[in-house]
């Protein structure tokens, strides 16, 4: 009976507790985080999808544009980012970009434009840890799918000075860009309440900003200051093997589904939408590009027409979550005029040796989609957004702006280090010899003798 008695009172505790003090707040049960499978197997597939751009298609995109000389160098220099922007990423860019200690929404202070070291390391990172900005997966997968694009990003400056850049060099220039330039301005799309341009409301799926637009105007800078190769322009540098040109390029329009879908981190209708919003604006984008080439020189040209597949997929990275069907359409041909006029037309009046054209595609075609999400993410144009186009379009050039100022600051200053240190340019000599035998000691192609 006493037993009885005592379940009784510990079971009427709590409401006679309450009513002691009627004005007393109800008690918040905060709910912890649900694991959601479907949303983490997308997201891991998203991860790997987005490796897979860097390693192998970027590696075969980029190796296929230049000489036979020094394919095998720019294969190296992508794999090698890789494997260096994983550690990097593990011991400190994860944290700069991405943790929130001491983030505030009251004003301006250090951790609006980048993170905290509270997550260097990954310490406090587990197997049931998550992330606030991905609640419904494992923070070990939103960890790795977000090291998917600190890899690729740093990887595509490879383009910029390709053909001319001393192997240690790449190495500086690359590790250093990544922890100065791409993990604040990632944190400032993406890193939640407090962060500069997610407080100004910045319409931003997958980095037309921190990703795109930042890596386009970072290798013009490059462009210009490691100088032009030998014999530019006066001398034809045409790719060596548009096969692996094509393959690359195909692989990198398959990956850019995980690049774009994998950020809205669930398995749902936004995603199947992003999906298709993204191979929408790659298609428009190569269909223009072919038909000006075909209007202007009477026949479309492979390279042209994967030229403007990449820069419809650049376009579409800040808008593919917030557009709709013909939205994306009219993204795509809007990015594949613009990167048309810039890689024919821009680079031939100021004759800057931007060798793979990065700052003509992902440059130009990120501030084009960035701009035009601000217009087409209205939901009056298609889009799924309750949005004032003129405001909206202000807050994207805001964004834009930052970025430009960022990254061409913070670039010039990790090349002139880097000048400094080991230099930026192997010699005159090498260059006529080439990167795979003066920087690797190997070749692309082994040539067996005949007798």
């Amino acid at each position: 009976m006493s037993r009885f008695a005592g379940l009784i009172i510990l079971w009427c505790c709590p409401a006679l507790l309450s009513c002691a003090d009627p004005t007393a707040p109800a008690a918040v049960v905060t709910a912890a985080p649900v694991i959601n499978s479907g949303d983490t197997a997308w997201v891991l597939t998203s991860a790997a999808l987005v490796l897979f751009m860097t390693i192998p298609g970027l590696g075969l995109f980029y190796a296929g544009l230049v000489r036979t000389k020094n394919a095998l160098a720019v294969m190296m220099q992508c794999f090698t980012c890789t494997a260096v922007m994983t550690l990097l990423w593990v011991l400190v860019g994860y944290s700069l970009a991405f943790d929130q200690t001491h983030m505030s929404t009251t004003g301006l202070n250090l951790q609006s434009f980048v993170g905290w070291f509270g997550k260097a390391g990954l310490l406090g990172l587990t197997a049931d840890s998550v992330h606030p900005l991905m609640p419904t997966v494992p923070e070990a997968a939103f960890c790795i799918f977000q090291l998917s694009f600190a890899i690729i990003t740093p990887a595509l400056l490879v383009g910029a000075f390709a053909e001319r850049i001393r192997f240690s060099a790449m190495l500086l220039i690359t590790s250093a860009w990544m922890l100065l330039v791409y993990c604040p301005l990632a944190h400032m799309a993406w890193g939640g309440p407090g962060a500069l341009f997610f407080d100004w409301g910045l319409l931003d799926a997958a980095g037309g900003t921190a990703i795109e637009a930042n890596s386009g105007i970072a290798a013009l800078v490059l462009a210009l200051m490691v100088g032009r190769r030998q014999g530019f322009p006066q001398t034809p540098m045409i790719p060596h093997n548009m096969l692996l040109c094509a393959t690359g390029a195909g692989m990198l329009w398959v990956g850019w589904f995980g690049f774009n879908a994998g950020g809205v981190g669930a398995a749902n209708g936004t995603t199947a939408m992003t999906v298709l919003a993204t191979q929408l604006a790659a298609a428009a984008a190569a269909v223009t590009w072919s038909l000006i080439e075909w209007f202007k020189n009477g026949k479309p040209s492979a390279l042209g027409a994967i030229t403007g597949a990449v820069g419809g997929l650049v376009a579409i990275t800040p808008a593919a979550m917030f557009v709709g069907p013909l939205g994306a359409i009219v993204v795509g041909m809007a990015a594949g005029f613009a990167c048309w006029f810039a890689v024919v037309k821009l680079k031939s009046i100021f004759k800057y040796d931007d060798s793979l054209d990065v700052f003509g595609v992902h440059g130009v075609g990120g501030i084009v989609g960035t701009i035009l999400t601000g217009v087409l993410a209205a939901k009056a144009l298609g889009g799924s957004k309750d949005i004032e186009p003129l405001a909206q379009t202000l807050i994207q050039l805001k964004a834009l702006a930052v970025t430009a100022v960022w990254s061409i600051a913070a670039t010039w200053l990790i090349v002139k280090l880097t000048d400094r240190l080991v230099g930026l340019r192997v010699t005159a000599s090498e260059e006529r010899t080439g990167l795979d035998l003066a920087s690797h000691g190997e070749t692309a192609y082994q040539y067996e003798e005949r007798l």
